[in-house]
This record gives C-alpha cells, sequence and structure tokens, in this order.
C-alpha cells in the first residue's frame, strides 16, 4: 500500500519544490488545484484538465452532501470514478460554504444546523459527520471541519471563532477513518491577528495531522494583510508538512504566498473568469468583451500552448461572448487553466534554480506593462 508522504527536494529561501504521494497518485508542489466544486471542472472535460497539466482536484464537502448527497457517489464507486479523475483529490470540509451560501445558520458547539441555498432543506454539519462525508466521496485529502472566521472580526470574535474550529479539530482526528494514501489536514485560523495564529499553529502542531491548510484568508483583508499574516503564521507551522492556502486566488497573490512558503492553492477564479470574459496572461488581465478586440488577430497570450490561444484570435473570442456562444467560455475557461498551471510549472522550475525572486519579479513587470497598455 502506498503511504501519504511530502517530500521536499529544493528550496529557495523560504519557497519549497516537493511532491506529495497518495492512495491515487502523485503531485508537484508549488500546485495549483483543479476546481471541481460539484464534481466537475465548469467548462472543462476531464481530459482537457489533465492536458493542462492539473495533477490535483478539489471539490467540495457541502455541495456534494446535498446533491447527489455523498451516499450516492459511494453507491457509484467514489468520486474518483464518478468524476473520471483517477489522480488525487482534495475535499473542502464545507465550512466555508455553510458561512457564505447556506440559509438560517446556527452554530454551536457540536456543529452547524443550517438550511440549503438550493430548497431551503434543513441539515446538521458536525465535524464527525464532515468526516464521514468526505470518507463516503474517497477524498485523499480530508479537511477538518471548521468554522470560517467573517472579516473583519475583533480579537475576541477571532479568538472564539478560532478556538472552536481547534475543539472541532480534535473531533475531527478522532472521527477520521485511517487508510493508507489518505490525509486530514487541520485548518489554522485566527483572522489578521498574529497571536491568533500562534495558538491555532500550536494547537494543531499538537494534534499531528498530515498538513495544515492556512485559512479565513482572502475574504475582504487584502494583500497586504494576507502576506503580512503568513509571514507569522507560516514559521510556526512544522516545516516538514505541507502547506496549503485556501481560497487563493490571485496570480500575484500565488507569487507571493509561494515566496512565502505556501505549497498548495486552490480558487475558483480561473473557471469562473473564463465564464464571465475575462483571461488572465503573462502580461496582465485582459476583458475580451472590450471592443478593442473586435479586429485584433493576436492570441490572447503569445506564449500560451492552450487550444484558445494556438487556434483562434482575440477578435474570434471576443465575438463568442458578444454572441453568447457557449465556446466562448469553454475556450476562456481553457486559457486560465492553462495559463494557472504553467505559472506553478514556472514557479517550481525557479525554485529548483534558485531563481524565485527573479521570476516573481519579472512576473511582475510583466503584469504591470500589460496593465499599461489595457489603459492606452
Amino acid at each position: 500500500m502506498t503511504s501519504f508522504s511530502f517530500d521536499i527536494f529544493s528550496t529557495d529561501k523560504a519557497a519549497r519544490r516537493g511532491r506529495v504521494t497518495t492512495a491515487h497518485g502523485t503531485f508537484e508542489t508549488p500546485v495549483f488545484m483543479a476546481t471541481a466544486t460539484a464534481a466537475t471542472v465548469k467548462a472543462m472535460l476531464p481530459d482537457a484538465v489533465r492536458e493542462a497539466g492539473a495533477e490535483l482536484a478539489i471539490c467540495n464537502t457541502y455541495h456534494l452532501m446535498l446533491r447527489p448527497t455523498a451516499e450516492r457517489v459511494a453507491r457509484l464507486g467514489g468520486l474518483h470514478k464518478f468524476m473520471d479523475w483517477s489522480g488525487p483529490i482534495v475535499t473542502d470540509s464545507g465550512g466555508f460554504q455553510v458561512m457564505s451560501l447556506s440559509k438560517l445558520r446556527t452554530i454551536n458547539e457540536k456543529g452547524v444546523t443550517f438550511r440549503s441555498h438550493l430548497d431551503g432543506s434543513a441539515h446538521d454539519l458536525t465535524p464527525e459527520r464532515s468526516m464521514q462525508i468526505q470518507h463516503l466521496l474517497d477524498s485523499n485529502i480530508t479537511m477538518s471541519f471548521d468554522e470560517c472566521t467573517p472579516h473583519p472580526a475583533t480579537p475576541e470574535e477571532a479568538a472564539q471563532s478560532m478556538r472552536l474550529s481547534m475543539r472541532w479539530a480534535e473531533r475531527c482526528k478522532q472521527a477520521f477513518q485511517k487508510r493508507d494514501g489518505y490525509a486530514l489536514f487541520g485548518i489554522n485560523q485566527g483572522n489578521i491577528y498574529p497571536h491568533l495564529r500562534f495558538e491555532s499553529a500550536n494547537a494543531l502542531n499538537a494534534l499531528d495531522l498530515d498538513g495544515y491548510g492556512i485559512g479565513g484568508l482572502a475574504v475582504g483583508e487584502g494583500q497586504t494583510a494576507m502576506f503580512t499574516t503568513l509571514d507569522s503564521t507560516i514559521p510556526a507551522l512544522k516545516p516538514e508538512k505541507p502547506r496549503y492556502l485556501m481560497g487563493v486566488g490571485r496570480p500575484d497573490d500565488i507569487v507571493g504566498a509561494v515566496q512565502r512558503g505556501v505549497d498548495m492553492f486552490d480558487c475558483v477564479m480561473p473557471t469562473r473568469s473564463g465564464r464571465t470574459g475575462q483571461a488572465f496572461t503573462r502580461r496582465g488581465t485582459v476583458n475580451i468583451r472590450n471592443a478593442r478586440h473586435l479586429d485584433d488577430p493576436r492570441p490572447l497570450d503569445e506564449e500560451c500552448g492552450c487550444i484558445a490561444c494556438t487556434r483562434h484570435s482575440r477578435a474570434y473570442v471576443h465575438h463568442l461572448f458578444r454572441g453568447e456562444e457557449m465556446l466562448g467560455p469553454i475556450l476562456l475557461t481553457a486559457h486560465n487553466v492553462q495559463y494557472y498551471q504553467d505559472l506553478m510549472r514556472d514557479l517550481r522550475h525557479a525554485i529548483e534554480a534558485k531563481t524565485l525572486d527573479d521570476f516573481a519579479a519579472a512576473f511582475h513587470e510583466g503584469q504591470a506593462r500589460g496593465d499599461i497598455e489595457a489603459a492606452t
């Protein structure tokens, strides 16, 4: 049997280049996950996601427990078979979605009672139930159930929320069914308060789980506060375990977080932006709906090898969006997914070559140049 493991091959200051091994294969780090919230990467076939370079997918406990239900997925062979994804899968615990989507939410020591955003039906989600659901889904990396503290929050509010999440993490450890090649990550909380992040890190270190999520960021605090929080949090985490910055994010957020020692990322931004007309490129973001692209024969990104860039012009993709053709979001999503995977590949290479700071400087210069061009 294959044991879960994290091997670090090279470093560049705080940044790490590694590999995670699971029961369903390996993935290279730093990694950006393919976001398959409801067991699908929107607007993409599984083969296309793999061809873009994605090795790790993330699905969501909250959405899948409501539809089609974890029990149904288990009867049908688990998520890997259900969604045709043979590689590793992470499942979010559902805590963030309970906060952001559910109706009439009630939190107490036991867990959360909420009403579904789909049909208003009542549900209970506890640490034990979250572990059960993620086990039924056959997730390779299970996330502990936590409360995602809203921002802004006072130190007192953040402390109360974080300590509840740490008590829940202990219950998650007790309920988690250990198997070779499967892992449980705890989630560090504490808002933007260093002393609370440190307290949370110590609690998780004592539980000795398989890795760390860093939660409660990218919720409105801004990049400066996020980076400051990472600077104070990461040194308190055990260095031999993978670190996953949850829900992040924008390419410049990722580059800065990798420089600070983060190994794993996820965000809906590549696919959501692809559906709404925003492309990420090496020269900044492109709003393909803008009239300036009406006669533009160039690809979205001349260095990109995706189907949108190698076969189609900006003018064509612009035409598709203006005409509300389904192919427009498909092409732009494929491009964005490819861009993010290329970015992670380049970050890994830069760490190996110990040129990460130079890569980051060139990245920021390219983004700034694109912003200037878009404004003229």
